[in-house]
């Protein structure tokens, strides 16, 4: 089985951020809460070609966060870890502290 996946194009593998159960003063928070839909990037493709022929890189990075869509991507499962694969176009933002 393979330990490791290099995207291809303007693919983006991700891994989603579990958002903690309690808030910072330990009130326990309930499943119904809206929380944000966010990952964390752990491998990106060199990106895809235009007409021309040149190569239009992907603008994320490993280790940045994102936002992404309420459904969609590839799920993966890669050494007894879930990543989901998108394609860049797919991924709503990048989310900054």
């Amino acid at each position: 089985m393979a330990k490791r996946l290099i995207p291809t194009l303007n693919r983006v593998l991700v891994e989603k951020l579990v958002q903690p159960k309690k808030s910072a003063g330990g009130i326990l928070l309930p499943e119904t809460t809206k929380q944000l839909n966010a990952a964390k990037v752990v491998a990106v493709g060199p990106g895809e070609r235009d007409r021309d022929g040149k190569l239009i890189a992907v603008s994320l990075k490993e280790g940045e966060t994102v936002l992404l869509p309420e459904y969609g991507g590839t799920e993966v499962k890669l050494a007894e870890k879930e990543y989901l694969l998108f394609r860049e176009h797919d991924i709503l933002g990048k989310l900054e502290d």
